[in-house]
């Protein structure tokens, strides 16, 4: 209501069109439905745009199981999201004022190591087609109650904030009177850290996206991140963990309630072990592996995650494979093989169809100059491949199962060179136009 007066008390020099936003949680019935009725009442006498609405904040607590406070909150600012679209409005005023910073800030140094909530609430931010702004945030509750009554405003109170249930209440009640005893300008103190965290947090958080944007390459389709360990710890470890964050807010749709500053703590522990391949699970199915100087975030819920193929390959012709890469065979009398993306075998020597698969139990290939078979397994390990690639990995087969092409890694015996035979040309793609992407 004091914010309400000042505003209005300066309406016509600043040219300004106040619009009065009122929201009942219906969590006080009779008592908060007066709430509403009186601050309709005094827009009435001093001529201001007047907009209610009732929330069901009970049923949003049930359906999306968070607190009270949250579910309040949640309900309070999609009502502002949308009364700003229809207004094309330039700023949403709330009135937050210092003791509820000193509050926040409080409970923020007991609830997380995150120097993001130790900052505190921002006077102003971006919001839907303007910017919030917090013009008392300088001021204590007791200026504003002292400005209500020179003013002669008789504002409501709302009884729960007496309610020590409430983890801001208790905060408020008990522990913000103990600091005052040693400190009355607390909240002159706590503004002033406030804007000095923002501003530092703000030029971090900037570099922290271009670390980002050199290091970590995003795969959408798949909501995979993955980064050269050496290159994302070559920047300074306040850069490193804000990039982190920036990672999981990423692949997150929405961070889940389990993810904790133990979370940050393992995948550090993780990122400069000298441990070899390891692996960590994070809440709602993310996995982060560390495998021949990579990091790799990936989920493996069934409904994401890859499965394994076995197509006929068409000759001549194109064979797509699964993640958008595929193969062209072609029948020619050139043995030519420009590199690791092409094989060529004599017809004559081949049990046709061939067959393009992942791996499975068992597979072995034989090569010139070994003695016997490996197991496919021993060559991805001595080739390095990351171990969520290998069952995806493309083989190239005969109809009876022989191995021909470990595709990119390692081609089987070879035909011998005949000038009168055909041959069979397999070229392998990949569609870089699908998917990859660095964000």
């Amino acid at each position: 209501m004091a914010l309400l007066h000042y505003y209005y008390s300066i309406k016509e020099e600043w040219n300004l069109r106040l619009v009065a936003l009122t929201v009942d949680h219906q969590l006080r019935g009779e008592e908060s439905k007066g709430d509403l009725r009186y601050v309709q009442q005094v827009c009435q006498e001093w001529g201001i745009e007047f907009i209610s609405a009732a929330c069901d904040v009970t049923g949003y607590m049930k359906e999306h199981q968070v607190s009270t406070m949250v579910a309040a909150r949640d309900v309070r600012y999609q009502f502002f999201k949308e009364q700003m679209k229809v207004y094309q409005a330039a700023y949403l005023a709330l009135g937050h004022h210092g003791d509820d910073q000193v509050e926040t800030m409080l409970m923020g140094f007991v609830r997380t190591a995150s120097t993001k909530a130790l900052s505190g609430i921002p006077i102003k931010r971006e919001f839907v087609t303007g910017l919030i702004v917090r013009p008392l945030l300088c001021v204590t509750k007791a200026d504003i109650v002292a400005y209500c009554e020179m003013n002669d405003i008789t504002p409501r109170m709302d009884p729960s904030n007496q309610d020590d249930r409430y983890t801001r209440n208790y905060f408020r009640n008990h522990i913000i009177p103990l600091i005052k005893g040693e400190n009355d300008n607390i909240h002159a103190t706590v503004q002033s850290l406030s804007e000095s965290l923002q501003e530092d947090e703000y030029f971090l958080q900037i570099e922290a996206e271009k670390l980002v944007m050199e290091t970590v390459h995003f795969t959408k389709e798949s909501r995979q991140a993955t980064f050269k360990i050496n290159a994302f710890k070559s920047y300074s470890l306040s850069l490193q963990r804000r990039g982190f964050h920036l990672v999981l807010n990423y692949l997150y749709n929405k961070l889940p309630r389990h993810l904790t500053y133990v979370h940050e703590e393992l995948f550090f522990k993780l990122l400069h072990d000298d441990q070899g391949n390891a692996q960590l699970d994070f809440p709602g199915h993310l996995k982060v592996e560390k495998s021949y100087g990579e990091l790799i975030f990936s989920f493996t819920d069934s409904d994401i995650q890859e499965t394994g193929f076995n197509k006929e390959v068409s000759i001549p012709g194109k064979t797509i494979l699964p993640d958008g890469s595929f193969m062209i065979a072609n029948l020619t009398e050139d043995p030519f093989e420009a590199d690791e993306t092409v094989l060529v075998s004599r017809v004559k020597d081949l049990v046709l169809p061939l067959h393009i698969r992942t791996r499975q139990p068992g597979d072995r290939l034989s090569w010139k100059g070994l003695a016997g078979s490996k197991k496919i397994k021993d060559v991805f390990i001595d080739a390095k491949v990351p171990r969520r690639e290998r069952d995806t990995w493309p083989i190239v087969t005969d109809d009876h199962g022989k191995i021909l092409w470990l595709i990119g890694l390692r081609k089987g015996m070879r035909s011998e060179y005949d000038s009168h035979a055909q041959y069979v040309k397999l070229e392998y793609q990949k569609d870089y136009t699908q998917g990859d992407n660095h964000a």
